[in-house]
């Protein structure tokens, strides 16, 4: 089954399951750069990219995985606020009573 044409910022799939994205395409050299999900680039010949069987994919949730970064060093809060942390959004409103 042959690949589709890679598209630059676009996730695939191996048939191992690995997960890269197409980061360059050199028309003059006739292929394509790829980075896996752990950062590891690669560079393939645009005829076996399309002979290869890649399936697009969703771009993982975790986007961390190419750089050296642990969780709580993101900037991202992880856990969901408790419901005693909520806020009533209708006591921002001016209420008569």
């Amino acid at each position: 089954m042959a690949a589709e044409i890679p598209i630059i910022g676009d996730w695939y799939q191996k048939t191992d399951g690995a997960l890269f994205e197409v980061v360059a395409i050199d028309d003059s050299e006739n292929t394509v750069e790829i980075q896996y999900f752990d950062g590891t680039i690669a560079e393939l010949e645009m005829d076996a990219w399309l002979m290869s069987g890649f399936q697009a994919a969703e771009p993982p949730e975790d986007f961390t995985g190419s750089m050296d970064m642990e969780a709580e060093d993101s900037g991202l809060e992880t856990e969901v606020a408790g419901h005693q942390e909520w806020s009533d959004p209708l006591d921002f409103l001016d209420r008569t009573e």
